[in-house]
């Protein structure tokens, strides 16, 4: 979709110069204090009929228009709902009859565009071998959204194919939807591959969004573009419909600039879903979210400071040192640990994302897509070759080539690396150090400062505390805990499984304590000049 498509759908919401106000806004004035409010105060404000959902879409089309393709534009839309204010109408109605769904009822939400949605939108994974491709049917969770009365406005750009496409990749780049850029320094990445909906979060793009994640794409987008990030326990919300990587470690999350927001949203998405097997074990263990936002959740609470994620950044370190503090001062006891055996399974993860990820695709093609002009990993890979000039241009497809050269799920090397990285991940891995310690949750630095964009060499990330609780399948939250020369740094809580409750008290606590989020003014750069 082109900029004029943009401009068009957000004309709705004012003039030129009304949309002028709105890209003002976007930095912090008054004027725009509603687009930058939470869900409660949004849905307070629909109650007591002094805002529609009609005229906040409106407001959000017009900040898309005016951000997110013109100046200063983070490109984090990939493509808008042209039913969206239709949609915003209908919730408007119902609401007008006396049918309120619940806390998300008109509220506007981005999905990333690895997440099928049967309606006017692609579901392409960034990739222009799937541009133009409508999914034969919703995602579990995009069905959930609807049910629950939110407005999906549109889709936000990512790394393509999840960034798991080449070994040289630049995060938050995609065939289809282009550069991504950061809000908080625009020549910055914005961490992937959730990178459009962490940039459209902070940018205040529209209330609430979904990401994904198999290693770090939900936590390392939200740290680096100062939002709160839900990674869940697997199986507590549903993949079905959404382009995978590996079923034994992907899952979609809430991203937003409040944990509120997030607790709303992952209590709205969560749930048994019998097309996906793995949430069988979430019955009796998803609930309200809401319940758990305490100011006093850290009070009592035994917290494993895991040392060995610290030493990246001096800076990022010293930061967080002053944040431990105030869990701390917030009741929280602090106990130093070592997460062990962390080195025992990075060459094994590799291993059963590239097996999994050649049937887990070609699974979601047939399912979803059976009309795209791609069925297999192999057309993907021999698309990309003949469209060399736009799809590969930055960055190759070593991942493709290595995950279709693997010989599937009963491969014998697959299994094993699956059963090693379960055994050092969980039981010998974090449950382990919580068991001895007798800890509620470990804390660490989320990752490293957003880095430069660099098409020549790649990504180049400053630490990363999102493995362990990745390869374990545990749910990880992160807060934004400050910023280290303007850029956003946050702070993470890692539990063991289906312990989202506690972390999320835990996370709301600190941040009710502390309100480090500030909202970004979409510098050029935060280049120290000679």
């Amino acid at each position: 979709m082109d900029r004029r498509d943009f401009v068009r759908l957000g004309v709705a919401a004012g003039t030129a110069a009304g949309v002028a106000k709105v890209a003002g806004a976007a930095g912090g004035s008054a004027g725009a204090a509603i687009l930058d409010a939470g869900a409660l105060e949004q849905q307070a404000q629909m109650q007591a009929g002094k805002l529609t959902s009609k005229s906040l879409v409106q407001q959000y089309l017009a900040r898309i228009a005016a951000i997110d393709k013109a100046g200063p534009a983070i490109n984090a839309v990939i493509e808008l709902n042209p039913d969206a204010l239709q949609i915003a109408e209908a919730m408007d109605r119902e609401r007008k009859a006396g049918k309120v769904r619940g806390p998300l009822h008109g509220i506007p939400v981005l999905i990333k565009d690895n997440i099928a949605t049967a309606d006017k939108m692609s579901t392409s994974a960034g990739s222009l071998a799937l541009a133009g491709v409508r999914a034969s049917k919703d995602a579990f969770i995009a069905q959930k959204l609807r049910d629950a009365g939110a407005v999906i406005i549109g889709k936000t750009n990512l790394s393509e194919w999840a960034n798991m496409r080449s070994t040289h990749s630049v995060s938050g780049w995609s065939g289809r939807g282009g550069q991504t850029r950061n809000p908080y320094a625009l020549d910055r990445n914005t961490s992937g591959s959730s990178s459009g909906s962490g940039a459209a979060m902070a940018a205040g793009l529209a209330t609430l969004a979904i990401g994904t994640e198999t290693d770090g794409s939900i936590v390392s987008p939200s740290s680096t573009c100062g939002i709160v990030g839900i990674k869940p326990t697997l199986g507590l919300v549903s993949r079905s419909g959404i382009i995978p990587i590996a079923h034994s470690q992907d899952t979609a999350g809430p991203m937003t600039r409040s944990v509120a927001d997030a607790a709303l949203l992952l209590t709205a998405i969560s749930g048994a879903d019998a097309s996906d097997t793995a949430t069988a074990d979430s019955r009796g263990k998803a609930g309200d979210y809401a319940k758990a936002l305490r100011k006093d959740g850290l009070q009592g609470k035994r917290l494993g400071v895991a040392r060995n994620f610290f030493g990246s950044s001096t800076a990022v370190d010293a930061l967080i040192e002053k944040e431990l503090a105030v869990l701390k001062a917030q009741g929280a006891i602090l106990v130093d640990v070592q997460l062990p055996n962390t080195d025992k399974y990075g060459n094994s993860e590799l291993e059963v994302l590239l097996g999994e990820f050649r049937p887990d695709l070609e699974a979601w093609l047939s399912g979803y897509a059976a009309h795209a002009p791609v069925k297999t990993m192999a057309d993907v890979i021999a698309f990309n070759g003949k469209n060399a000039e736009r799809e590969l241009r930055h960055f190759g497809q070593e991942h493709l080539v290595a995950a279709q050269a693997k010989p599937g799920l009963e491969d014998k090397a697959y299994r094993e690396a699956l059963a090693n990285n379960h055994r050092y991940a969980r039981e010998e891995g974090i449950d382990k150090i919580m068991r001895e310690e007798k800890l509620d949750a470990l804390v660490a630095p989320t990752g490293g400062v957003a880095w430069l964009i660099d098409y020549i060499n790649g990504d180049h990330y400053g630490g990363s505390f999102s493995s362990p609780a990745a390869v374990a399948g545990y749910p990880h939250v992160t807060v934004p805990a400050g910023y280290v020369h303007g850029l956003p740094v946050g702070i993470s809580f890692v539990g063991g499984a289906w312990s989202e409750a506690t972390l999320i008290a835990m996370a709301y606590a600190y941040e009710q304590a502390t309100l480090r989020r500030r909202a970004p003014t979409f510098p050029a750069s935060v280049n120290v000049k000679a």
